[in-house]
């Protein structure tokens, strides 16, 4: 870490240093963007592949959080072995990257053990994730000036949603056109070669900032006890349980009853993909106009409509308008989540409240897809299950834009994107 001095140089030599930061951390973004399909986008069409169940996905969808939810309070523990959150940042985010290696092995185990394995390989590297996600997310914060951090955040949210949506659509024909499952095994190599590389553009880094370390005048705190804390982690609870309730069974309409293939699956993705990429430009101005509050009951309002969608959808054509609302409003609402969670978290204290708002976000992602998969199992028809998920994410986006005024946060802040990095 470059020592913070009034010295010229030593300005001079930091904000180089910070540029050059910028750099990788666009470059890491972006290759791992061409890794990320392969998990998010197709995993779950190799399980329904497999014969997985509408309760097996939920279990997909939700056990990584849960995982990584257990090992997030162990973060602040693993970060004080280490001189700082970059040199705590590297094993567990290799740890995290063996999710895109090991569903290549899928095909050497017994039949009926291959979905289970499924679920192994989306469960267990996220035991890592927990404590990756943290470091990541303060390692982000000390590498650049803070004024180069909205300029870093849309480069990367451009970047990201670029590069997912080429590989996307070259997993997708490569999917199409290969023997199975040849064609998920090579994959899922090539996916892991993508992540680790991004891994190497993140130790180029070398930090600018000052740690996240208390002082006297500015002692720790504890986020569980703090008011700042409450109300932004009951918004990020609601926005995920209602989000994610029904996004794990979204493939199985897609593919159980309307007919799609990973052809189609990718067109899908490079709609939300789409939309995303125009909302990460676009977020800034609209929650400068609104807040962040509003824009986040504005994004989670266009999610509904996108369930709405999806759940009366005649033919796959029109689930195309239900992906591009999804990603776009989806894409704004996180934005301008973890902005309202960041103007309220205390720099000397970043560490902590970061894991708390990683583990409430965590706990959310785990129990939202269970709602959605358990119903589905019942006598409910997909299409009840996704209208009523829909109606539970117009109920999160009316309570939301109805708080007290006085609870409103307007921007004046930088906001930063979670992730499980």
């Amino acid at each position: 870490m470059i020592e913070r001095s009034d010295d010229p140089s030593l300005l001079a030599q930091e904000t180089q240093q910070a540029r050059a930061n910028f750099h990788w951390l666009v470059l890491d973004i972006a290759l791992f963007g061409l890794a990320m399909p392969a998990t998010a986008r197709f995993l779950s069409v190799y399980a329904i592949r497999l014969d997985a169940s509408a309760a097996l996905l939920g279990w997909m969808a939700a056990l990584p959080s849960l995982a990584s939810l257990l090992t997030s309070t162990m973060a602040g523990w693993w970060r004080s072995r280490h001189t700082s959150a970059l040199q705590a940042l590297r094993l567990p985010a290799l740890g995290f990257r063996l999710s895109f290696l090991l569903p290549a092995f899928t095909p050497f185990f017994p039949d009926d053990w291959q979905t289970l394995w499924l679920l192994a390989t989306a469960t267990l590297p996220s035991l890592a994730a927990g404590i990756s996600s943290v470091m990541f997310l303060v390692m982000m914060r000390q590498a650049v000036l803070p004024t180069q951090l909205t300029s870093l955040l849309s480069q990367r949210s451009l970047a990201f949603n670029l590069t997912v949506a080429v590989a996307t659509l070259g997993f997708g024909t490569w999917l199409k056109l290969a023997p199975f499952p040849l064609n998920y095994q090579v994959m899922y190599v090539l996916a892991f070669v993508f992540s680790v590389l991004s891994l190497l553009s993140v130790l180029r880094i070398r930090l600018v900032m000052p740690a996240d370390a208390p002082t006297p005048e500015h002692p720790p705190q504890n986020p569980w006890r703090s008011a700042a804390f409450h109300r932004p982690a009951f918004v990020a609870a609601l926005v995920h349980v209602t989000f994610f309730s029904i996004l794990a069974i979204i493939p199985l309409r897609l593919v159980d009853e309307l007919g799609a293939d990973e052809g189609f699956m990718s067109l899908f993705s490079l709609a939300e993909l789409g939309a995303a990429a125009a909302f990460s430009a676009l977020t800034n101005r609209i929650a400068a106009r609104l807040g962040n509050l509003n824009t986040i009951a504005l994004g989670m309002a266009g999610t509904s409509l996108a369930g709405v969608v999806i759940a009366l959808a005649p033919n796959l054509p029109l689930t195309l308008i239900s992906a591009a609302l999804s990603g776009g409003m989806w894409t704004m609402a996180g934005i301008c989540l973890f902005g309202y969670f960041s103007e309220n978290a205390p720099s000397e204290s970043l560490t902590r409240f970061t894991t708390a708002y990683n583990q409430v976000v965590m706990l959310s992602v785990f129990v939202g897809p269970l709602l959605g998969s358990q119903l589905a199992e019942t006598s409910l028809s997909l299409t009840t299950v996704l209208a009523l998920g829909a109606g539970l994410r117009l109920i999160a986006a009316i309570i939301i834009r109805w708080q007290r005024a006085g609870s409103l946060h307007k921007v004046g802040h930088v906001p930063l994107m979670s992730a499980r990095r």
